[in-house]
């Protein structure tokens, strides 16, 4: 049992329903049999995907065999993240909640998005005083993860290992998460925050952060933007995942976004030798049409 936790290559799926896959203890049952969210969600069920039949899986194993978060709700476990950012966000003897979904609105009033999370601080009185943003990025997939999900659903109390070979094998697309998803919504909605001179959190695996490139670090008094980057243990005695703080990255917001949108430009020599490439084609073709002019 002592190695369970590492066997990405035989299947994708670490958590299910917030349980490994292997842990088959009468708690995990339950949680699969009645579908429950033990982090934090807006009700007291799995949603993802669909509410009727949600996809309950929390993370996968990548292509390494660690455990990677692919779900945004499973970041939410002992709401650890807000406590995280509200150390950066306020002091520590601040009397602060935190608020989910809250929707931001450019100058024009047109939508700029969801913030994940708002935490707010707040007087005796309720007066609120200040505020920051916690972004919270999972990890996309590629791949068909619905297949592996029901195959296991529907023998999950077996105590076999899962074996999964279908096609389409799910994965963690760390490259994609960023590209795609983080650094856009950081640009946009970052900025606004960023003219309000709010402070802004970002919660994300380290596996997804180290595909950025190395940001520029400043000393945390002097950061308007920390990166939180967690990790999930294996507890061996309680047979689950938890969620652990694996470092800080303090940054400011331009610097850090300017060095993760500028690409880093290498020789030109493979890029003109693949042009080279398809020019010579397209010219042994009848018929190919000539930049300029005419073939005779």
């Amino acid at each position: 049992m002592a190695n369970q936790h590492r066997l990405g290559p035989q299947h994708p799926l670490a958590e299910v329903f917030g349980f490994p896959t292997y842990n088959h203890s009468p708690e995990a049952l339950r949680h699969r049999r009645t579908k429950i969210c033990p982090y934090n969600n807006k009700v007291r069920s799995c949603t993802k995907d669909k509410a009727v039949d949600p996809l309950g899986v929390c993370s996968i194993f990548d292509e390494k065999g660690e455990p990677t978060i692919t779900c945004p709700i499973r970041f939410r476990e002992n709401w650890r993240i807000a406590e995280d950012a509200a150390a950066f966000f306020f002091h520590s003897a601040t009397s602060w909640t935190s608020l989910t979904e809250i929707r931001l609105k450019d100058k024009n009033g047109r939508s700029a998005g969801n913030i994940d999370i708002v935490l707010v601080s707040y007087d005796d009185s309720g007066k609120l005083l200040d505020f920051g943003s916690l972004e919270v990025q999972a990890v996309y997939i590629s791949g068909n993860i619905r297949n592996p999900f029901n195959r296991y659903m529907a023998h999950h109390e077996q105590h076999g290992p899962l074996v999964w070979t279908g096609p389409n094998y799910p994965r963690a697309d760390y490259l994609s998460s960023s590209r795609k998803r983080l650094v856009p919504q950081l640009l946009y909605k970052g900025n606004i925050l960023k003219q309000w001179r709010k402070k802004q959190a970002v919660a994300l695996h380290h596996s997804l952060y180290a595909t950025l490139p190395d940001l520029p670090e400043i000393n945390p008094r002097d950061a308007d933007i920390a990166w939180f980057l967690y990790r999930l243990d294996h507890d061996a005695q309680a047979n689950r995942f938890l969620l652990v703080k694996d470092r800080v990255v303090y940054t400011a917001f331009e610097p850090a976004m300017l060095k993760i949108t500028m690409a880093q430009a290498g020789s030109s020599d493979a890029f003109i030798t693949m042009l080279q490439t398809k020019l010579t084609e397209q010219l042994r073709l009848p018929n190919a049409p000539v930049l300029g002019g005419i073939p005779e």
